[in-house]
């Protein structure tokens, strides 16, 4: 009895959760514009385009097959405008492809089993053609439902007109889809380009900010080198990831009347661009600095070894800095933090002087392949360089934008 009453109070508990996520679900969609919002937006259009779509294929023209326009419409209901007006290209194509090729051989062959296997031997074949991309299996997949049609239909003149009508109704749904995504709250992802930064940003200054006290106390064990350089090497996804953000950013801009709100949006994606390519380039750089790390080990001449990895540590500080300054980025505020992260920057700069001062006065074997200094001064160069190239296409873009805004004003 007791195992039964655990069991059902296990029951109510887990039901429990799941309502509660549900309700945190879209307590997120109603309050913010991430995942959860773009989730519901997506839902409620595509409902509508289908909805919209199956009234007119099915009640003003009274097709036989309505359900290929709300299937259609649903098909290419994409996560940008640009997005789904391509799809919707594509798709259109193969399915003419596809009804062109069963027409051809049923008409020429007549509704028999071989004809079907000729028609999907095509169908499959055209399907792989490039320009048709992931809508090349739907190649098929309209060959084999015209292929239904015309086994079903009395007549070749009804034949015809089905064939056609399934063309048509492809029509009608695409188009519907790419006017709802349009008009219907049409999707822009300006905040998507943001959320890349600052998860790589984050990543970066996670990193270094665990690096750099190691390095200012010489605590360079094996253990703790081998693990920042694990994690380095995550830092490469994490930076395709905000180029593919990026991307999909700069593309919700495309044929989207919500971008005439902000005319200095592209100045401000170039720039964003520029950022994220010196954030992974950086990414790079520090992995080949924590291989290094991780060879070295901190094995050397004390007295050398200590000043320098002192030194090192407060360089990778200020870079810190400037990475937790680019993970809270934010367009809004962009004139603000620009400035602020050129400050940062010229702090940054001071402590690579410093820190190639103080190897010099050392004597440090900087030549001596052997040993990591060299090689890790050559990279505090390189890192340097990143950083002061992205705080300066920040400020570039900045200035952009001011210009624009004054221009536009003038006129």
């Amino acid at each position: 009895m007791n195992g039964v009453t655990a069991a059902g109070q296990r029951t109510e508990a887990a039901s429990q959760g799941r309502v509660s996520r549900a309700r945190q679900w879209f307590r997120r969609a109603a309050g913010s514009g991430g995942h959860e919002r773009h989730t519901m937006n997506l839902i409620f259009k595509s409902t509508l385009a289908a909805a919209v779509s199956w009234w007119i294929a099915h009640d003003l023209i009274g097709a036989t097959s309505p359900a290929f326009a709300p299937f259609s419409a649903v098909l290419i209901m994409q996560v940008t405008v640009y997005r789904s007006l391509w799809q919707a290209l594509r798709y259109v194509g193969a399915v003419s492809v596809g009804v062109v090729v069963q027409g051809a051989l049923g008409f020429l062959a007549g509704p028999h089993l071989l004809t079907f296997v000729l028609v999907a031997l095509v169908a499959l074949a055209l399907g792989r053609w490039r320009p048709l991309g992931s809508q090349g299996s739907q190649v098929a997949t309209a060959a084999f439902f015209a292929f239904s049609t015309y086994v079903a239909a009395a007549g070749s003149a009804q034949r015809w007109s089905q064939l056609g009508q399934i063309i048509e109704l492809v029509f009608i749904g695409c188009g519907i889809g790419v006017i709802v995504n349009m008009v219907v709250l049409p999707p822009m992802r300006y905040r998507s380009a943001e959320y890349g930064i600052h998860t790589l940003a984050h990543s970066l200054c996670d990193l270094v900010g665990d690096m750099y006290p190691a390095l200012r106390e010489g605590k360079l064990d094996e253990e703790r080198t081998r693990q920042w350089r694990q994690r380095a090497v995550q830092l490469g996804p994490i930076a395709q990831q905000a180029q593919s953000s990026l991307h999909t950013a700069w593309e919700s801009t495309f044929y989207n009347p919500r971008r005439l709100r902000r005319r200095h949006r592209p100045r401000t994606f170039s720039g964003y661009q520029a950022v994220v390519d010196a954030l992974e380039r950086v990414a790079y750089q520090v992995t080949s600095m924590t291989r290094s790390l991780d060879q070295w080990g901190g094995t050397d001449d004390a007295s050398h070894a200590a000043a320098f990895t002192r030194a090192y540590g407060d360089f990778l500080a200020s870079l810190a800095h400037i990475s937790e300054l680019l993970a809270d980025i934010e367009e809004d505020h962009l004139r603000d933090q620009s400035q602020e992260l050129c400050r940062a920057a010229a702090e940054a700069q001071q402590c690579r002087d410093q820190l190639e001062d103080d190897a010099r006065e050392s004597s440090l074997p900087l030549s001596d392949p052997g040993r990591p200094y060299g090689i890790l001064m050559a990279e505090a160069t390189r890192l340097m360089d990143e950083f002061q190239h992205t705080c300066d296409v920040l400020q570039h873009g900045v200035d952009q934008a001011d210009t624009g805004d004054a221009d536009s004003s003038s006129s």
